[in-house]
This record gives structure tokens, C-alpha cells and sequence, in this order.
């Protein structure tokens, strides 16, 4: 357990109300903290400074900071985009395709991660799916598909359904040597499990904020390499993608600022930029080895029961291969789901299965509710 899990749980006003949140894969209830952040910005533009750009860039750059901490990276590399999908745009469309060069993907991914690239066919860029083995994106297979036109991968730190974490150091190791840009759509891991850009070798990275890192939706961020930046065309340019953009305004030009800031074309969401900021501060206080473990325990509470009552599980058992996710498959989900809600304990029903993500603030004494009642709803939607 977390030291100080009173303290944690004490920033969650939904946990006065009743409600077990056992959805962060889907998107996190926001913190005391946050909203105090979030109030006070509102107060100053409400009856105080009212006009905050010229003080805003502190807080940007602390949540950058923030950021690059939790992924290891110094804060230039960090630019900030509207949700992941914007954000893999940015590569998607910035790499000079030609035709025939292929893109790796897999056949459990969520769409975010294969839309982006799938539109690139109209250039003559091919899509190979590797094809998962239970749900797990192995290393081999990937490998075995590699060809001398693979020019991208692309592969989410943890899948959206299974909760299988791939091991991203493997895979940057095998895209160095065959000279493959390494992508990663990171929402449904960031903030549950460690991920270190340099030793993983990652090359691009896109997260949105309002799951894991417990932020607003309509925020995210992404990091690029300064060697891959200077490969990607920016398609999309603004006045605050240039260098000293606050001034000379009748200096129309294009001067692409040398950090990811370029990638910001104008005015940020900036409430959005404070609540990340604050909740972040609030994951690396806790620390993300300390929730890292917290999960494993708490998910291994439901592997057990799971077991003992013959549920399957869809999730890899090994601690290497998940994060805070664990899907299970049982007879009439959709009922379960409702009898679920309608007892305040919310997880997520996805492709008829339900997928249970606890967060770092989570008690034991939550799970044990959770696989109470549902082993009560099981034995009731059977009779």
C-alpha cells in the first residue's frame, strides 16, 4: 500500500458521494488540487489580472517540466497538442513518404493509433498489421514482419483493451537497428507505469491527458527527438510557432521555433496546461514506482478472484506485461455493467467485456467491494 493513501484519497471529492471510479482507462475524476488550481485561474480572469498571457508561460513551462520528468527528457522536447490523434498527425503528416515505404502497426490497436497512418495509403504508403497473440504484441513477430521498406512503427505503450504493456525497450532496440522511426500513443500507461524515452529509445511519443495523468480532456502533449524534428515538414504553422513570436508583428515570416513549441500554432488551452500541471505534480509527489506497485497489488486482488470464481482473464498475469489494467470476459457483461453502475462501482464495457482500471488512490478495501458485488450480479443475471 501507498504511505500515504488517506492523504491521496482525501484530494478525491467523488469518494465522499460513494463511487468506486475503477475507470481511468477511460478518464480520471479530477482532484481537490486540480480544481483549487483551476479556481484560482478563474478568479484571476474573472476579477483579477484578467489578462494572464504575459504570467501563463510559467505554468506552461512547469507542466512541461512535469512532463519531461515522468518520461525523461529535458522540457524543449515537449509541445503541447489538443489529444493524442493531433499529436501522431503531426508525424503522420510530416514524414517525406514515398510510395511503397511501409508503416507497422497491430490488430488489437486502438484507432487513434491506426487512423492517422492509414491515411497515408492515398501516398502509396502500405499498412502491415502484426497480428496479436492473445492480445500480446510480441517481439519476434514484429521482427519477423520488418522489411527494407518498414520506415515507421507505431505501437501503443498499453493496449486499450487487453491492458498488455509492451516492452517498448525490445522494440526501440530492434527499430535502431534497422533504422525504423519508433512511435508511441502512451495514454493508457503514462502516469501508471514508468516510461523512459531515452532508454527505450523512443523517437515520438503522444499522449493525451485526462485518463492516466488525471487531467482535462481537449490537452495533450507530445515529445519528439531534436534528430527527428528536423526530418518532419511542419504542416501546420501559426504565429506562435516562431522564434521571439511576441513582437515585430509586421515581420510576417516563417522562423519555426527550435523546440517542440512549434508545434503550438496559437493560443493554448490553458486551463487545460494548469489542471495537467497540478495532477501531474500530483503523480510524481506519489511517485510512479510507488503507483506502479500500488497497481500490480491492487489488480492482483482481482487476478485472484477472478481465478477462484473461473472468470477469464483476458490480461497478461505478469507483472512486465501490465500497468493498471485487467479485462476480464464473463457471461452477460452488458447486464453486470448496468448492475455495476447502478451500485456507484464504474468500469468501463468494452467489446463485451469488462475492463477494471484503479488508480493510485484506490484502496484494497474498494477491490474488495468491486469483486464482492460482482460476484453477487454474476450469481443474480444466472438465475
Amino acid at each position: 500500500m501507498l504511505s500515504n493513501l488517506p492523504t491521496y484519497r482525501s484530494w478525491f471529492p467523488h469518494l465522499q458521494t460513494g463511487k468506486i471510479w475503477l475507470n481511468h482507462a477511460a478518464i480520471s475524476p479530477l482532484s481537490s488540487r486540480v480544481n483549487a488550481a483551476l479556481n484560482a485561474h478563474l478568479l484571476n480572469r474573472t476579477a483579477g489580472d484578467i489578462d494572464v498571457f504575459p504570467s501563463i508561460g510559467r505554468l506552461c513551462d512547469r507542466t512541461k517540466q512535469n512532463l519531461a520528468t515522468l518520461i525523461n527528457t529535458a522540457p524543449d522536447r515537449i509541445g503541447f497538442v489538443p489529444n493524442t490523434t493531433e499529436g501522431l498527425n503531426i508525424l503522420a503528416s510530416g514524414i517525406d513518404w514515398k510510395s511503397g515505404d511501409r508503416i507497422m502497426l497491430n490488430d488489437v490497436e486502438f484507432p487513434a493509433n491506426v487512423v492517422p497512418f492509414l491515411n497515408l495509403k492515398r501516398l502509396g504508403v502500405e499498412i502491415d498489421f502484426v497480428k496479436n497473440r492473445n492480445g500480446e504484441i510480441l517481439v519476434e513477430d514484429i521482427e519477423a514482419m520488418i522489411t527494407p521498406r518498414t520506415k515507421l512503427l507505431s505501437i501503443s505503450f498499453v493496449q486499450f483493451l487487453s491492458g498488455f504493456k509492451a516492452d517498448v525497450t525490445a522494440i526501440g532496440e530492434l527499430c535502431k537497428r534497422h533504422n525504423i522511426i519508433f512511435c508511441v500513443d502512451a495514454i493508457q500507461g503514462l502516469g501508471a507505469s514508468p516510461l523512459d524515452v531515452k532508454k527505450a529509445q523512443i523517437d515520438f511519443l503522444s499522449n493525451g491527458g485526462h485518463k492516466w495523468l488525471m487531467g482535462l480532456m481537449g490537452l495533450g502533449f507530445v515529445f519528439i527527438t531534436e534528430e527527428l524534428q528536423s526530418r518532419v515538414h511542419q504542416r501546420h504553422a501559426g504565429w506562435m510557432s516562431n522564434k521571439n513570436f511576441f513582437g515585430n508583428f509586421f515581420t510576417y515570416r516563417i522562423d519555426f521555433d527550435d523546440t517542440a513549441r512549434r508545434y503550438e500554432n496559437g493560443i493554448q488551452n490553458y486551463l487545460a496546461i494548469i489542471a495537467l500541471g497540478e495532477s501531474t505534480s500530483t503523480l510524481l509527489e506519489a511517485g510512479i514506482d510507488h503507483i506502479q506497485s500500488h497497481l500490480h497489488s491492487l489488480t492482483d486482488d482481482i487476478v485472484d478472484f477472478a481465478d477462484a470464481e473461473g472468470i477469464e482473464i483476458v490480461t497478461p498475469r505478469m507483472h512486465a506485461q501490465r500497468a493498471g489494467i485487467i479485462t476480464i470476459k464473463l457471461e452477460r457483461a452488458e447486464q453486470i455493467f448496468q448492475k455495476l453502475t447502478e451500485k456507484n462501482i464504474i468500469v468501463s464495457l468494452r467489446e463485451g467485456m469488462l475492463r477494471i482500471a484503479p488508480h493510485f488512490y484506490n484502496s484494497y478495501e474498494e477491490i474488495a467491494i468491486f469483486c464482492e458485488t460482482l460476484q453477487k450480479e454474476r450469481i443474480a443475471v444466472s438465475v
